[in-house]
């Protein structure tokens, strides 16, 4: 092939193509520039991650917390979660607020009924015991037994617990505890229930370990995956006879944005991995 200056010289010298140079010469560096141009390397466009939402009970914020982290590293979505009391939770979810993925506690016939999740997708993650907390260094009362823990709330000189009229899943328990072994009426006077710091306003497990840790009250009950102040030594759970565990399930929102991101998350949440982590907070996994 000759070259471009031979090509242009003989083009010139040829009289009847002259007034066609311009033209030609337009055409070729028109066809080198865009051959230029696909050649460079087509720029990748930036993608929003997909984010999930996820409304769930304080009994399970702290391992929910520990889990986001290797789910998104995992699936490349983000996790927006909420947390509120356990009663609290379940009526945002009655209700229509629009979460991809809701954990409720049972009964959740509600829940179903309310056609907002879908109900063949609920999957069991974890249950959550009350448990009992002291100030760090304190002595340990024995709670091993039904008797041991009523000889405990009569010798208790004060005791915080969650409000069960903001909703708090544990604050219920407590209540029926005290009622079925009749000694309501007497612990009553030494009861605090906290109000306004914890998950959802409800006085949570953070507040009552607090108010244990300051020496404002001797004993604190609540969740014992809530009982995560160093200022406090955990002493147990309360016995299933005592007060029998909340258990904790995850549906897919009948108006997830991406339903199989909802799906993706709950299969997490319901993983070996996610087991572990159950364990090490103190819940029991439902796997």
């Amino acid at each position: 092939m000759e070259n471009w200056t031979n090509f242009c010289t003989r083009l010139e010298s040829e009289p009847m193509k002259r007034a066609l140079f311009p033209v030609v010469v337009g055409a070729i560096l028109l066809s080198l520039c865009c051959s230029a141009q696909a050649q460079e390397p087509a720029q990748t466009q930036t993608q929003t991650p997909t984010e999930v939402t996820l409304i769930a009970p304080g009994g399970i914020r702290a391992a929910i917390e520990q889990l986001i982290p290797g789910f998104e590293k995992q699936t490349g979505s983000k996790v927006n979660a909420t947390f509120g009391s356990g009663g609290g939770t379940k009526q945002q979810v009655i209700s229509g607020e629009a979460f991809d993925v809701p954990i409720v506690q049972p009964p959740y016939r509600d829940v179903i009924a309310s056609g907002n999740v879908v109900a063949k997708s609920a999957i069991p993650l974890a249950s959550v015991a009350v448990g009992i907390a002291v100030k760090k260094g304190a002595p340990k009362p024995d709670i091993s037994t039904p008797e041991a823990v009523k000889k405990m709330l009569l010798n208790a000189k004060s005791i915080a617990i969650p409000d069960a009229a903001l909703g708090a899943a544990a604050g219920v328990t407590i209540n029926d505890m005290l009622k079925k072994m009749g000694v309501d009426e007497q612990v009553e006077p030494k009861l605090k229930r906290p109000r306004g710091n914890g998950p959802g306003g409800s006085g949570g497990g953070n507040a009552i370990a607090a108010m244990v840790a300051k020496g404002e009250v001797e004993i604190g009950m609540t969740f014992y995956s809530e009982i995560n102040d160093p200022g406090v030594d955990k002493v147990g759970m309360l016995p299933q006879s005592v007060a029998p565990q909340t258990a904790l399930v995850g549906f897919v929102s009948a108006h997830a944005k991406n339903p199989e991101a909802a799906k993706a998350l709950l299969q997490y949440l319901s993983s070996p991995e996610a087991s572990a982590v159950y364990k090490a907070v103190g819940m029991v996994p439902a796997r």
